[in-house]
């Protein structure tokens, strides 16, 4: 089948992402800090936020259960732009090579409306595809299969024929359950042979 559409994920694709990098500093014991994240500011909490959750919202439900943690609460959304250090060049230049191929390329990510926007100005590479599905602005979150078919029916996609990049292996699982052909990411070096298989080359 040829490929006419290739939709990349954002984060631990493109951009680094790690809340412990300005937590490291907040939370300095590493035992603590590991309960902070299983039981406070935990992973299914923040992903929320990507739902389209308002951080008001969700530090203020926080809050009041541990008012003790509040600063720390708090800390999350104040620091957000130190838990995106860095991009991954490697990754960036394939997509960048494929934009420049005349490929047609588009992104699909579960993102906080609002630092999806800080993102942007971090990383300007994020304006350059032809468009974006982030979760936190249409109240969906992968692996919903209902993003996918949302993505694909706002850029005209055939999803026979797009395929998706993702780190998670259920979010990859959501693509297909979408008909979509799909790639779980490990790095660009398995990602080049990856699409490769695909007759596509950057």
């Amino acid at each position: 089948m040829t490929i006419d559409h290739i939709v990349f994920d954002i984060g631990k694709v493109l951009i680094h992402y790690d809340p412990n990098i300005p937590f490291s500093r907040i939370i300095p014991d590493a035992e603590e800090r590991r309960w902070f994240f299983e039981n406070v500011c935990t992973h299914d909490w923040n992903l929320e936020q990507d739902r389209g959750r308002e951080w008001p919202v969700a530090e203020a439900e926080l809050i009041a259960r541990y008012p003790e943690r509040e600063e720390q609460i708090r800390a999350f959304r104040k620091h957000w732009h130190e838990m995106v250090p860095h991009a991954y060049d490697d990754s960036v230049a394939i997509m960048e090579g494929l934009i420049d191929a005349g490929r047609d390329v588009t992104m699909l990510t579960n993102f906080a409306a609002d630092t999806f926007r800080h993102a942007r100005e971090i990383f300007p590479f994020l304006n350059r595809p032809r468009g974006v599905t982030v979760s936190g602005e249409i109240f969906l979150i992968k692996p919903d299969v209902e993003i996918y078919r949302l993505h694909a029916k706002n850029f005209d996609l055939d999803p026979a024929r797009t395929i998706f990049i993702d780190d998670s292996a259920a979010n990859v699982e959501g693509a297909k359950a979408a008909g979509w052909q799909a790639v779980q990411f490990i790095d660009a070096q398995r990602l080049r042979a990856d699409l490769a298989s695909f007759d596509i080359t950057v």
